[in-house]
């Protein structure tokens, strides 16, 4: 995994998928298993770390329009 300073969210969630998939095929033993858990809880950490400061510039952005009401935005 690249430093965390130098990883964009893009490469962040690409590596988390690569993780998901290579413990979903079960090929791993259990120490390379949880090596990989690892670092997937860091990158979903950082993930969200990103969406959260994502989600406040799009405030900002809003406040600044002239649009004060905060809503929800739900993609699912």
């Amino acid at each position: 995994m690249s430093t965390e300073a130098e990883l964009s969210f893009e490469e962040a969630l690409e590596q988390l998928e690569d993780i998901v998939g290579e413990l979903e095929r079960g090929e791993l033993s259990l120490a390379e298993s949880l090596g990989k858990f690892e670092t997937g809880i860091k990158l979903t950490k950082f993930c969200s770390q990103k969406l959260e400061q994502a989600e406040g510039k799009i405030e900002v952005i809003k406040e600044e329009a002239g649009e004060i009401k905060t809503e929800i935005y739900d993609n699912y």
